[in-house]
């Protein structure tokens, strides 16, 4: 596990942590976008905000675990969830990045996601891992825009899963 401070995540936007009490800020963020629920299989409530803010994968203690917003002048423009140390030491995984449906599309997301990586390859991580929705052509355009390359398919009940990674 490295020392992780968010907060030097962006030099542009504030980052903190999100908790149990933005769950309904969250949803209402996560509401608008429903093309990646339509995709995921799942259907967006708080429960699930809830449980996506406290689950992390086995072994992982939630020490490592950042469900972070980007705000700009209050206004929250994307959400990261980042495993520090999974599946080992030297990766960074990121498990949900969405950004503010209204700033889809005009290069946000790619700076943030090049700030972060830029930040975690200054703290010694070697490594970022993520799943793709094999089936979600604008999530697998992204990822692949921003040097992800896929390196197998998990076939799952709800879809199949494009693991990706990209060196830092």
């Amino acid at each position: 596990m490295k020392k992780i401070e968010i907060r030097k995540f962006s030099k542009v936007y504030d980052v903190r942590k999100l908790n149990i009490n933005d769950v309904e800020m969250i949803y209402t963020f996560c509401k608008s976008n429903t093309q990646y629920y339509e995709y995921c299989g799942k259907d967006i409530s708080t429960e699930l905000i809830e449980s996506d803010i406290k689950i992390t994968p086995p072994g992982i203690p939630m020490e490592q675990k950042y469900y972070i917003g980007f705000f700009e002048n209050n206004l929250l423009v994307a959400i990261m969830d980042l495993i520090d140390g999974y599946p080992d030491d030297n990766t960074a995984f990121i498990g949900f990045f969405m950004m503010n449906s209204q700033l889809q599309g005009t290069g946000i997301g790619s700076k943030i996601i090049s700030e972060v990586l830029n930040y975690l390859k200054g703290k010694g991580f070697e490594m970022c891992r993520l799943g793709i929705d094999k089936d979600n052509p604008q999530s697998n355009h992204f990822w692949r825009k921003n040097g992800f390359k896929v390196v197998r398919e998990v076939v799952q009940e709800e879809g199949t899963i494009l693991i990706a990674e990209r060196q830092l």
